[in-house]
């Protein structure tokens, strides 16, 4: 069983950055191999798409978060980062990490991101 623990949540006054991190639990060339992504469940919404970034390094984002958020990996450490910048209160919720390997999708436990004055 593939384990994701996301770290870097907390609470964030309007306009701050916070940098969440994704550990997973699998062997280098596996991580190497796989797609990674961020997503997150904001009140009232279904869980949705924040970001994700392929085996080659190439990025997607969701609209509305291309200019203020940014995913990279860092193979090296089996890690994936959601630098998130222009913080707003729309933006709090729960942030999951993503893995999708073959057929396969793995889900992380979440980190909560709290955005408020």
């Amino acid at each position: 069983q593939v384990q994701l623990v996301e770290s870097g949540g907390g609470l964030v006054q309007p306009g701050g950055s916070l940098r969440l991190s994704c550990v997973a639990s699998v062997s280098g060339i596996i991580f190497r191999l796989s797609n990674m992504g961020w997503y997150r469940e904001t009140p009232g919404k279904q869980r949705e798409l924040v970001a994700t970034i392929n085996r080659g390094g190439d990025t997607n984002y969701a609209d509305s978060m291309n200019d203020r958020f940014t995913i990279s990996r860092d193979n090296a450490k089996n890690s994936v980062y959601l630098q998130m910048n222009s913080l707003n209160p729309e933006d709090t919720g729960v942030y999951y990490c993503r893995r999708d390997i073959a057929q396969s999708t793995s889900w992380g436990q979440g980190t909560q991101v709290t955005v408020s004055s």
